[in-house]
């Protein structure tokens, strides 16, 4: 997962709004949106490595996950970070309870962040910085980077949801834009420029790598419906559309 905007409301009826993209390799296999083994748990399946990028349970938490881009600080023996949200969609702890446990491990993983909410409190987890977010009320964002860090494709996407924030269609347009920015807007992440440009806008399109799901979650007090538009490389290949009502 590698781009998520969220509209946070802890007093109204939607807590959570989250718009996200998640760009993978496209020989990754990867199974779509759908209730896990026990109806527990909604949320893709990263099929090689077993875990997911985003996902709910039937209870109402929600976890979503990015990956820091940090080829100095990637090593292809460490554990997926991929179970880390599964972890949490199964588990009972408060959200900062189960990040307690998380920063003593944080070391055996790459660079990752994590959003993390449990039907009360909404916190987000730098694991490079050890460090634990919380969010005012309002529109936020972050992508393969610090949370809010001011990328062009993350200040574009929190400009977009306060106008398209009720508008599944419109959040999906918002998603699929492919224009890359400029170089001298791009961020500096260690990769090559040309990889900075094609990693650039909301939307990711190159021969072997690029964005693979679009998901829209609108999380209520008694109900969850979640989008997801799936992509392969020579378009839109599949959508899913579950509604439930929390348990």
């Amino acid at each position: 997962m590698c781009l998520i905007a969220f509209q946070w409301d802890p007093p109204g009826e939607t807590p959570l709004v989250v718009a996200a993209n998640r760009d993978e390799f496209y020989a990754r296999p990867t199974a779509p949106m759908a209730w896990w083994e026990g109806g527990r748990i909604l949320a893709g399946r990263d099929i090689q490595a077993g875990g997911t990028w985003l996902g709910v349970s039937a209870g109402g938490r929600f976890a979503a996950l990015t990956n820091h881009r940090d080829p100095s600080r990637t090593r292809p023996d460490r554990a997926t970070r991929g179970l880390l949200p599964v972890r949490f969609l199964e588990g009972g702890h408060t959200v900062g309870a189960f990040l307690d446990e998380v920063r003593t491990e944080a070391d055996r993983y790459n660079p990752f962040n994590l959003l993390l909410y449990d039907g009360r409190d909404l916190l987000g987890f730098e694991s490079r910085r050890d460090r634990v977010v919380s969010f005012t009320p309002g529109i936020h964002a972050f992508s393969n980077g610090d949370f809010d860090e001011p990328w062009p494709k993350v200040e574009q996407l929190k400009a977009g949801l306060v106008d398209a924030e009720g508008d599944d269609a419109a959040l999906l347009a918002l998603l699929q834009e492919a224009e890359p920015f400029p170089d001298e807007r791009l961020p500096s992440t260690g990769v090559a420029l040309e990889w900075e440009w094609a990693l650039s806008p909301a939307f990711i399109r190159t021969p072997t790598y690029g964005t693979r799901a679009s998901t829209i979650l609108r999380l209520g007090r008694e109900a969850v419906s979640v989008l997801q538009q799936r992509f392969s490389p020579e378009g839109p290949e599949g959508r899913s559309e579950v509604r439930f009502r929390l348990a």
